[in-house]
């Protein structure tokens, strides 16, 4: 990997404390659903708001992050592609979560059920994209690349 550009931040960490974030909110989400009050306005307020967040981030991953990093490293395109199948199939999953919310009265069992597969999937997901691009992020020179781009 050639030396981290002169910027001062290291996208590689950066996408890391995204992770992070996106990982307390999923938790902190799923204690309340763990709490058995139902769909309340604060739960799907919450709900919404975090897969709303999820998706801007894989969304800025696949329009700057993964063509920036296929470009400079192609020898990850393999794994990108990969990584880009996971958003699709997360992507699906957020469709369902908004579905279970929009029932007249929500469906607090299909909702728990989908945020579950959702958490499964993200964890895995997150892992491998930090093992896999963390360093190359770190490396990344295109000058065009912004927090804002990167990360949603």
């Amino acid at each position: 990997m050639p030396p981290v550009p002169d910027r001062l931040a290291a996208w590689g960490q950066e996408l890391v404390e995204v992770h992070d974030r996106l990982r307390d909110e999923l938790d902190t989400l799923l204690e309340h659903l763990g709490e058995g009050t139902g769909l309340t306005a604060d739960l799907r307020a919450h709900c919404v708001a975090f897969c709303g967040a999820v998706g801007r981030h894989h969304t800025g991953e696949d329009r700057t992050a993964f063509p920036a990093l296929a470009a400079q490293y192609p020898e990850l395109r393999g794994t990108l592609e990969g990584l880009e199948r996971d958003h699709v199939m997360v992507a699906g999953i957020l469709q369902r979560i908004d579905e279970a919310l929009r029932t007249a009265d929500g469906d607090p069992a299909r909702a728990r059920g989908e945020i579950d597969g959702l958490a499964a999937i993200l964890e895995s997901h997150f892992r491998w994209e930090e093992r896999a691009i963390v360093a190359a992020l770190d490396g990344l020179a295109d000058p065009t690349v912004t927090r804002e781009r990167l990360f949603g």
